[in-house]
Order: structure tokens, then sequence, then C-alpha cells
């Protein structure tokens, strides 16, 4: 079983039975208390932040890291797919019978051949209402990607921010419905049925 909790932007932590995976850390008071094994990085973040000596992952490739398989896409922070400082990574992480996506801060929708590696997605973690991807564009990467689990992620720097005004649009976009906020989410594999649902995070404190 895996547990999703969210610290805020796209920082989240993934436990599961043998390892942990913090997600684009930032500086807040809740995510500097973390711990984790391994660390992804889909732009520029604040390791520092995190205690403990974690594994960490900074761009595209293929890892095996601390009995967890994951792999890096790169893709682009805008439309413009600009070269350089704007890079982004889309982790495909999985974890405890899961194959969980992290789209980090992707600006764009996807070419047909990053869609295809991140085919067979279960639990995507999508920025939704954000300033890099509009609401209807994060709709088209989910439609994209068909997970079987969407989670939103808005641009909320502060944890223990509980707006969700920024995901309305998002969920409007994706014609499902939206159900109750949760501190956090555990997971098994069977859980997951054949059609796409959402699940919404409260930042924890």
């Amino acid at each position: 079983m895996a547990e999703f909790r969210w610290f805020g932007s796209t920082c989240v932590r993934i436990r599961g039975k043998d390892a942990s995976v913090l997600t684009d850390p930032f500086g807040g008071a809740a995510v500097g208390k973390q711990t984790a094994d391994v660390i992804t990085l889909s732009h520029d973040a604040d390791i520092d932040a995190i205690k403990g000596n974690a594994a960490v992952l900074r761009g595209p490739g293929e890892y095996e890291v601390r009995g967890l398989f994951v792999t890096g896409v790169r893709t682009y922070r805008d439309d413009q797919k600009t070269v350089g400082r704007d890079h982004n990574t889309v982790y495909l992480i999985e974890i405890d019978g899961l194959t969980v996506c992290h789209l980090g801060h992707l600006g764009h929708t996807l070419t047909t051949e990053q869609a295809e590696a991140m085919a067979s997605v279960d639990v995507l973690l999508v920025p939704a209402g954000s300033a890099s991807l509009d609401p209807a564009k994060a709709a088209e990467v989910v439609a994209q990607i068909e997970p079987k689990l969407v989670i939103p992620l808005h641009d909320r720097e502060t944890p223990g921010d509980g707006a969700l005004g920024a995901v309305e649009a998002f969920v409007k976009e994706l014609g499902l419905e939206a159900p109750e906020p949760e501190e956090k989410l555990s997971l098994r594999a069977g859980d997951l049925g054949e059609t796409t649902r959402l699940a919404i995070l409260r930042p924890s404190h």
C-alpha cells in the first residue's frame, strides 16, 4: 500500500512499504520535517529542506534506487519548449505495485512519444490551475495519459493553505465528480478500477 501526502505546490510524499519518495521539496515548515529515501526534482528545488541521506534524482534517465524503479522523461515548463532553464522532468515511479506519474511543472501538452513513455500510469499527479499548465491543457494531458486515478496539485506555495478554488476549473474540464478533500490517501493497486477517478488532497501541515 502506498500513502500519498501533499505539502503544497508540486511537493508530494509517497510512502511505500520499503521506501519513500518526496517530489519537488521546497523550504516550507512541513517539508522541513520530512525524511525521504528518494527525492525527485522536476526543476530546481530546495533539497536542503530535507533531513537524512536521500538519493536525489535530477533529470531524465532510468534509475534503480533504494529498491524502486524510476524513469525520468524530459519535458519543458512552457509551450515554447525553451531549451535550458525551462526544462522539466516528468517522473514515473514504480512503488508497491503502482506506477505513479509526477508531472512536476509541465507546461505543455505531450508529444506522441512522451505520451507513449507515460503509458500504463495508475496514479497521475498533475499541476492543475497552475502558472505552468492551465486547466484545459491539464485536462488534455490527463486524456493523453489515461490514468486510473488523478490527483490535482494546485499552485499554492504555503503549506496548510486549504483553498481549492484553483482546481475547480480543472475538475470541470475533466467532467469528473470532485470528492471530499483528504489529508492523506492510502492506496493499493487493487483499489483502482478501469475508469479514471479523482482524488483531492488537502495540504499537510
